[in-house]
């Protein structure tokens, strides 16, 4: 009895819910949607059919568009990043380091070679630095981390072992050579040639820079005690800025050094860096490596 109670009541219950829901309070969220009537020979003009159609046009808005292409075309002309490359000049008989920055390219040890035979840049060559590599050297084979190539001989073996020096140097800074195979004798790398390096080499900076303060001087020395000295001279001549640091290996052995030094100046002007070791023995400046470069105002 109670259920078909129940049931009897589900119609009556159900037009007063859709009678009270035109004049009362909203009850879509209880009742669900609103029923759909069926479709009559009036709905069309009644009802017209929605106008949204451009809001889901598939193909977007022009403000929409160009980011892509733009975009795409942008990296697809996008110039590679330069390459910086380390050249070993000549220096009263040792070898000297300098860098060039240049273009990419694939073929680096060709663009080494081609840089190295050119000769030092002006304020290089004020240093005293040259080359000894003539123009057009260049490397016929790399396989198994040996670089295969000719290089023109000349009478002086002193200044044929330079040559070959410059060369090696310079081309085993590729992490593809480790070796290189000059004239088809055997391999040779850069412990072959370590004794044509200067007690203090300089990396950075090279001759000719613009620097700022503070300033990073880099390098390599085998010095009393590993101690490496550096000062600043402005263009007077004027000690401006002094500091040493050590390198990672003492007396007896090359280490890398890395120095911190700044100074301060009222105008841009030129000047010197000068990276020496302190004499044991009467405490003078020896094995001094002088870098001329364009100081920055400082303070």
């Amino acid at each position: 009895m109670s259920r078909r109670g129940t049931a009897g009541l589900g119609v009556p219950v159900l037009v007063a819910a859709l009678l009270l829901g035109g004049c009362g309070t909203p009850r879509s969220g209880d009742l669900g949607p609103a029923p759909t009537a069926p479709p009559t020979s009036a709905a069309p003009t009644d009802r017209p059919e929605p106008t949204g159609t451009p809001a889901v046009e598939p193909t977007p808005p022009p403000a929409v568009r160009p980011p892509g292409p733009s975009a795409a075309a942008s990296v697809g002309t996008r110039r590679p990043d330069p390459v910086t490359i380390e050249l070993w000049y000549v220096r009263a008989g040792l070898l000297v380091p300098t860098r060039r920055t240049r273009p990419a390219t694939v073929a680096t040890s060709r663009l080494a070679l081609t840089e190295l035979a050119a000769g030092p840049t002006a304020a290089e060559a004020a240093t005293g630095m040259t080359t000894l590599l003539p123009a057009g050297v260049e490397v016929t084979r790399i396989a198994d981390g040996v670089a295969t190539l000719r290089v023109p001989s000349v009478g002086d073996p002193a200044t044929r072992r330079l040559r070959e020096a410059q060369v090696v140097w310079t081309l085993t800074q590729f992490p593809s050579v480790r070796q290189v195979r000059l004239d088809g004798a055997a391999p040779v790398e850069r412990a072959d040639y370590a004794d044509l390096l200067a007690p203090i080499v300089v990396t950075a900076p090279i001759p000719g820079a613009h620097v700022s303060a503070p300033l990073v001087v880099t390098g390599s020395a085998t010095v009393f005690e590993a101690t490496v000295s550096v000062r600043v001279l402005d263009a007077a001549g004027r000690e401006v800025a002094t500091g040493f640091g050590t390198a990672s290996c003492g007396s007896g052995c090359r280490g890398a050094y890395r120095v911190l030094v700044g100074w301060r100046t009222v105008r841009e002007q030129k000047g010197t860096i000068e990276v020496y070791e302190v004499s044991a023995r009467d405490g003078a400046r020896i094995n001094t490596m002088a870098v001329p470069v364009v100081l920055a105002p400082g303070g």
